[in-house]
């Protein structure tokens, strides 16, 4: 007999073994030989631990000699003495030994032995105990355990020997273990339910008892995996099983006060679980009273936190039987509707113009953040992407830098002691043809009706009443501030500041390089900060722009109660000590010119006002456990107590003629109808609860994320709970500490005029209100409802809702005024796309100067093509007051690069309220590939301003998009590299294969050194297929700009660096754009060349160290949804069909179902 090594042949155990297997070629014979000898090994591995091993032990023939004689036997006595050897040996190890057992093919000789006991007549008891011990032992550790027993008969053996031992506690408890096995396969699951075991699981299950509960508890999982067949299902409902579960469910949770048999609770609830799998079992458990029974019993278990597995099992059963209701509304479609001026029927617009019968809505195409996987626009791919020659002229008088020799220009003007520019410079500022104006309704404070209108005498003198703010018209009005307050004088002695010589000292330079040596504290604005660094920050106030329109420091930290002391008194706060950069006056003058598909003509308040970053901190909101159970309870009691539900609308944009539907007073008002609002439906269901419903984006059916509504009316006091019942996607950071947002028009007027993160019992789940099948998404067919609680502190004051920082198109118009812009077309909707250009002028007009001036690098910026990504805008707005600065960083890199930047690509989205869309109805990130002049013309554009670029051999050298993105957290960026995609892609290539400058990565290293938000370890630089009509990509492929990026900011906060734990602010995205800027300068100072081609090639030498380790070190690619899913007891995954067939193929067995997380777990989670 073979033996390992070290272990003595001679030992006891093993001469037994040995004698053993000189009988099993005629172990029949010598039956009393075999017991003797199997009964001494027993008694050796019962008494000597080190027997055991020495059989178990590696290169031991032990385990093959004791399953051939267990095969070759015919003696019960033998069989019994080796079942209990296998059961002394298989019950240590840790699994090791029954994977030991398993492979030596035991499970099948035990499956032989039990068929040949069961012959016999009648069966040992004993003998059938022991067999189906082993079998529950080994069963789980064999992957093919169900498809052997079915094949071999062992299955209907345990059947039928449970049939013939209901009344025998100790035989049918291994019995149901293996049956227990069995189950896990679907076709043993099927099988067992058309031979009545399905029955036979109900006449074990009793009342509550203190007796056999164990027994109970492995009939319950037994019967629960039976129950994952739907053919079982429906035949537990046609026999009237379901009442029966919920009855003994009763008795057990009333009798068990002491919480002792939690488990067979649980097992009653996860049969009910399964059934509730088809819409049969839905029913019956409504029909039954299941509903109040599970939420009573639910409701009493609630103090006992252990019971937490109990009330998430009962919470998933009854939202799964929630009746499934469509959403208030007449249609999905938006409530609004542009005709476009033609449509392709292959766009989503063209198959809402032509849908098929008896269908209302289109397939969803896209539901991410920044770049989202859609559809695949690659089929869609131009035959020839270069526009010829001639149509590319016509984008020649966007750069007259490139050709102006300035031959005729003073240089002398453009000293700082000179007059300012000559107006037939050619940098002049192109200034919008303005629209026809038109009525507009702008915010006052007076304690007016909203039918009566302030006469144009009315006095300010006064404090305004806090009651009845409301909306006057315009032309009606005076708005006044304070006299006595300078005004803003233009300036004469500084020419514009896009082009600003700004020559170089040699103390300057020194400036520059101590700047840089020390980035952060030049640009950080920390949120602490009560003041600002106007130097840096903004432009000095006698730097002007071409309108002749003053500009101090922006914004940046809330100023003293002194400085605004003033403010509290007048019609509305003067906020000019506060936002040097914003007139109201002037914002209301561009809101007339912007065009809306509405025709919308009121301003929000706080879009009039402005918004000042406050000084405090906002951390991430701590999740208080228990939260979200209570909210979905809450919405289960509109089912059990339908009779406290008030179910009535009080806002609805379905009727155009009167939205807001007048009531008494005990209702809040909402409104939507102002520039970027979003609100289709407001339905008050409780006295301090309401519903809303968003509106799609216009010419689409979906991307509901987007919300920007006013609230009036509200009693201080109250806890007001609004829930946003029509989300679209699986998850959001609001269930890991993001907040909505609140601007209190009384705090405005208070001389805090701001955006303040706000709300409590924040989450997000998934609810009953049911997606079309044409509209439904694969991450399921309902919608999803973002709940919070609101405690308002004024009485009747008037606030405004967000989901992020709000940064309308007229704010963009109102800002951009102080640059060189040059309309790039115009929108659908008729409004205009700026194109902004920045650069110093040159020193002078010689060749030298000239030159220098012609071949700076480009730098081409772009954000907010996705309307809902409001961050974008501030972190573009950062980057364009930081290079209008007067900073020497700023000068330094208006003399080193010529900026582009299209701030805005998709203007109508933003004026309209879309989230994601045009007015197109298409995600116009999606369109770079083939844009269409007619239905995508900011794409088109765009595009051909850097084929022009290309085509003049001058592309960009660096190209970034900024985005916004809902389910990370901290700053990163997408970029492109053809190594790292091969990488990712698993294809086998060689290095040599792949010759790639690493340039690309040098960008975001130096954001990762100096912007404490940005993090390194997010960014990803694969190109995927469904990424490859995006504007990164397709700048980088076509144009042939190797660093082309994304840069995607958070919409909730960060989780590393110094903002760890905070929710992102306006301050902290205006200082990644500054902070975007500086990174430019120091990648120039990195170089030390001016030459573009020189840039890329000597940044790689510094970065060649690194590109030799860069195939080892990983990169961290980020997945649409990096987000971990959050633990709680609904199961996202769990959508029943019934029109599903039954799986009939063999299926891995998975024998313990994993219990389901606590639905509030305080769980540690990252991007």
């Amino acid at each position: 007999m073979a033996t390992e090594k070290g272990v003595p042949s001679n030992s006891r155990v093993m001469m037994l073994l040995a004698q053993l297997e000189r009988m099993n070629g005629d172990i029949g014979r010598q039956a009393e030989t075999a017991r003797q000898v199997t009964a001494k090994i027993l008694h050796l591995i019962q008494t000597q631990e080190k027997s055991g091993k020495e059989v178990m032990s590696k290169g031991s023939s032990g385990m093959e000699v004791i399953l051939a004689s267990l095969e070759n036997t015919r003696d019960v006595q033998t069989i019994l003495n080796i079942s209990s050897i296998l059961t002394e040996l298989l019950t240590v190890g840790r699994g090791r030994r029954v994977g030991v057992f398993v492979s030596k093919g035991g499970t099948g000789i035990l499956f032989q032995t039990l068929i040949s006991a069961s012959k016999e007549m009648p069966p040992s008891e004993e003998l059938m105990l022991q067999l189906h011990s082993l079998l529950a032992k080994v069963g789980p550790k064999d992957r093919k355990f169900g498809v052997a027993a079915r094949l071999t008969g062992a299955l209907n053996v345990t059947v039928n020997l449970i049939k013939q031992n209901l009344q025998n506690p100790k035989l049918l408890l291994p019995c149901l273990q293996v049956l227990r096995v069995y189950s896990t396969n679907s076709v043993n699951a099927i099988a067992m339910g058309k031979n009545g075991v399905v029955e036979l699981m109900f006449k074990i299950l009793s009342p509550y008892t203190k007796k056999n509960t164990s027994l109970l508890k492995v009939a319950l999982d037994a019967l629960g995996a039976l129950l994952k067949s739907k053919t079982n299902a429906r035949r537990a409902v046609d026999g009237g099983y379901v009442p029966i579960l919920l009855a003994l469910y009763s008795d057990w949770h009333r009798n068990d006060s002491r919480h002792r048999h939690m488990l067979i609770r649980k097992g009653l609830l996860v049969c009910l679980r399964n059934i509730t799998n088809i819409k049969l079992g839905r029913k019956a458990v409504i029909e039954a009273d299941g509903m109040r029974v599970l939420y009573n019993t639910s409701t009493e278990c609630l103090p006992v936190r252990t019971l937490d597995p109990l009330i998430n099992t009962s919470s998933l059963i009854m939202r799964k039987c929630f009746p499934k209701n469509r959403l208030p509304l007449p249609t999905i479609k938006s409530a609004f509707f542009f005709q476009l001026p033609h449509v392709p029927g292959s766009c989503s617009s063209g198959q809402m113009y032509n849908p098929a019968p008896g269908a209302d809505d289109v397939v969803d195409e896209s539901d991410d953040n920044d770049e989202a996987d859609t559809e695949n626009d690659s089929e869609n791919e131009e035959d020839d992407k270069d526009q010829p020659s001639p149509e590319l002229r016509i984008y020649e008088r966007f750069f007259v830098e490139l050709s102006e020799d300035f031959q005729g220009f003073n240089f002398e003007s453009s000293k700082p002691s000179s007059t300012s520019m000559s107006p037939s410079s050619p940098f002049t500022s192109s200034v919008t043809p303005a629209k026809s104006p038109r009525p507009v309704i702008v915010p006052t404070a007076q304690a007016l009706s909203p039918k009566h209108h302030l006469p144009p005498s009315a006095s300010t003198s006064s404090p305004p009443a806090p009651h009845g703010l409301t909306s006057l018209e315009l032309d009606n009005i005076h708005v006044s501030k304070d006299q006595t307050k300078e005004p803003h004088i233009p300036s004469t002695d500084r020419h514009e500041c896009t082009f600003s010589s700004l020559s170089k000292t040699t103390t300057e330079v020194e400036n520059i390089e101590k700047e840089l040596a020390r980035v952060l504290e030049c640009v950080a604005l920390d949120t602490m900060d009560s003041s600002l660094n106007t130097e840096h920050r903004g432009v000095k106030q006698e730097d002007v722009s071409a309108t002749g329109r003053s500009r101090g420091s922006d914004c940046g930290s809330e100023g003293t109660e002194d400085d605004t002391a003033e403010g509290a008194v007048l019609e509305v706060p003067d906020t000019a000590l506060l936002l040097p950069l914003h007139d109201p006056d002037l914002y209301v003058e561009m809101v007339k010119g912007t065009l809306s598909v509405p025709q919308y003509a009121e301003v929000a308040y706080p879009d009039y006002f402005g918004h000042v970053a406050p000084t405090f901190r906002e951390p991430l909101l701590e999740r208080i456990y228990g939260v979200q159970r209570a909210k979905i309870f809450q919405d289960i009691e509109r089912l059990i107590h339908p009779n406290d539900i008030l179910d009535k609308v009080v806002y609805d944009l379905d009727i155009p003629s009167c939205p807001v539907i007048e009531e008494d007073g005990e209702s809040l008002k909402f409104n939507s109808q102002f520039e970027s609002g979003n609100l289709r439906k407001a339905v008050q269901v409780r006295k301090f609860e309401y519903d809303l419903v968003l509106n799609s984006d216009i010419n689409s059916n979906h991307y509901h994320q987007w919300f920007y509504f006013e609230v009036s009316g509200m009693r201080v006091g109250a806890t007001y709970r609004f829930n946003i019942i029509n989300c679209e996607k699986s998850n959001s950071q609001f269930n890991y500490g993001m907040q909505v947002l609140m601007y209190s028009v009384q705090e405005a007027i208070s001389g805090s005029p701001r955006w303040v993160r706000t709300g409590s019992d924040i989450c997000y789940y998934k609810n009953h209100f049911a997606r079309s099948s044409i509209a439904a998404r694969p991450e399921g067919k309902s919608y999803y409802t973002l709940t919070f609680s609101i405690n308002f502190k004024h009485k009747d004051d008037v606030c405004y809702f967000a989901y992020h920082y709000p940064y309308t198109y007229s704010t963009l118009k109102d800002a951009a005024d102080l640059l060189r812009q040059d309309v790039l077309c115009e929108s659908l909707g008729g409004n205009s796309c700026p194109l902004l250009t920045i650069t110093a002028m040159p020193e002078s007009n010689s060749n030298d100067h000239i030159c220098q001036f012609r071949n700076r690098p480009l730098i081409f910026l772009s954000a907010r093509v996705h309307p809902g990504e409001t961050n974008a805008s501030w972190v573009m707005k950062g980057s364009l007051e930081f290079l209008m600065s007067s900073s020497p960083l700023a000068n330094s890199l208006r003399e080193s690069y010529i900026f582009k930047i299209v701030p805005m690509l998709n203007p109508d989205g933003v004026v309209n309220g879309n989230h994601r869309c045009s007015l197109s109805g298409e995600d116009l990130n999606r369109q770079w590939q083939n844009p269409n002049p007619d239905l995508h013309p900011t794409i088109y554009h765009t595009k051909s301003l850097l084929q022009y670029l290309a085509h003049m051999q001058r592309a960009p050298l660096v190209f970034c998009d900024y985005h916004g993105h809902s389910r990370k957290k901290n700053v990163f960026m997408y970029g492109c590299s053809v190594k790292e995609t091969v990488w990712q892609s698993n294809i086998s290539a060689t290095s040599s294969d792949l010759q790639e400058d690493i340039g690309y990565r040098a960008l975001p290293k130096i954001l990762s050194q100096i912007a404490p938000a940005f993090s390194m370890g997010s960014c990803s630089f694969v190109v995927e297929r469904s990424k490859e009509s995006t504007a990164r990509v397709v700048v980088w492929r076509e144009i042939g700009v190797q660093r082309s990026y994304t840069m995607e900011s958070t919409l909730c906060g960060c989780d590393q660096g110094k903002y760890k734990g905070l929710q992102i602010g306006t301050r902290e995205l205006e200082e990644m754009g500054a902070q975007f800027c500086v990174a430019l300068l120091r990648l120039k100072r990195l170089t030390g060349l001016r030459n573009h081609q020189h840039l890329l090639d000597l940044e790689s030498d510094i970065l060649g160290s690194q590109a030799k380790v860069a195939s080892s070190c990983t990169t961290t690619y980020v997945l649409d949804e990096d987000e971990p899913s959050f633990l709680e007891a609904i199961d996202y995954s769990a959508e029943s069909n019934d029109d599903e067939t039954e799986a009939e193929t063999e299926n891995t067995p998975e024998v313990h179902e994993n219990l389901e997380q606590l639905s509030d777990s305080d769980t540690n989670h990252r991007d």
